[in-house]
């Protein structure tokens, strides 16, 4: 029998990088919803919806990312990455459903120097990243075997706005550019943990607990421009290393965010893509389209 699933923020990039797997797989039912479709900080409406349509695994792809937005809009933020993932939670619970939730790097403060483990300590230093980490532990304690949290760092895709897509704009449209080269983790092609999330909902092994995904290999923000600009073709464009002093944000960044990918790749047997292979999948799909 299909399993039904729900997608949340399906809109997004996570979202629509799913949404092309699971349009062709006729083993699941699949609901895709956005802010238009379901309210998800609405406990009513989201309840509703997951007994209504009898969802057994819910993919939540939700979440305010505008990280220095955040700091000026932490009601709205929190509603969307803490209090959204709660309701989330108790209409899994109610409905004895599973829930699959992203997360973030933006958990860790950036002070190790060596890649984050799931068993870490986390100590987010922004509004993204404490709302988000508020979520995380909510979910957990609200489905504690019916749960799985993945941490994910610099997504990217074809879809949405990202820093590759911004990046190849600028290229074509600037004579310079500088770039932080002293914040270093790695980036993540939604496509390759659309199909990490494939492989657990399709399997039959449920662990429930945190994973961290993302592409294998690490670099700089300033090495990442470089790589999409090479990729790309673009040389008319110069590119330079600057600290991140010298480009005030907001909110802090972690200046060392690589994850540990072991455990997911132990539990679900999950081979994952160096990022540098990734990206030139993702530019080469934004050219053909």
């Amino acid at each position: 029998m299909a399993k039904n699933i729900l997608i949340t923020g399906a809109n997004g990039q996570l979202g629509n990088e799913i949404r092309k797997i699971l349009d062709n797989d006729a083993t699941f039912n699949t609901f895709y919803t956005d802010v238009a479709e379901l309210d998800i900080t609405n406990l009513d409406a989201v309840t509703d919806f997951v007994l209504s349509h009898n969802i057994n695994i819910i993919v939540n792809c939700a979440a305010y990312t505008a990280v220095d937005l955040a700091e000026d809009n932490y009601q709205l933020c929190n509603d969307i990455n803490h209090i959204a993932v709660a309701n989330l939670a108790l209409a899994a619970s109610e409905a004895k459903a599973k829930v699959i939730h992203i997360s973030t790097d933006y958990v860790f403060d950036g002070t190790s120097c060596r890649p984050y483990t799931e068993e870490d300590k986390t100590n987010p230093k922004s509004v993204y990243g404490s709302t988000k980490l508020s979520g995380e532990n909510k979910l957990a304690d609200i489905l504690p075997q019916d749960h799985i949290i993945i941490r994910t760092s610099w997504l990217y895709s074809a879809y949405g706005k990202n820093f590759v897509k911004t990046m190849l704009s600028l290229g074509k449209t600037k004579q310079s550019l500088d770039v932080v080269a002293d914040q270093v983790g790695t980036p993540t092609y939604a496509s390759d943990l659309a199909n990490a999330i494939f492989t657990i909902i399709s399997g039959d092994k449920w662990v429930p607990g945190i994973y961290h995904f993302s592409n294998e290999g690490v670099c700089s923000w300033y090495d990442f421009t470089i790589m999409i600009h090479k990729l790309a073709g673009i040389t008319s464009c110069v590119v330079s290393p600057i600290n991140s002093a010298d480009y005030p944000a907001k909110a802090a960044r972690p200046a060392y965010s690589v994850l540990d990918k072991s455990k997911i790749k132990r539990v679900f047997g999950i081979n994952i893509p160096y990022w540098l292979d990734s990206v030139e999948k993702c530019i080469s799909e934004l050219e053909n389209n």
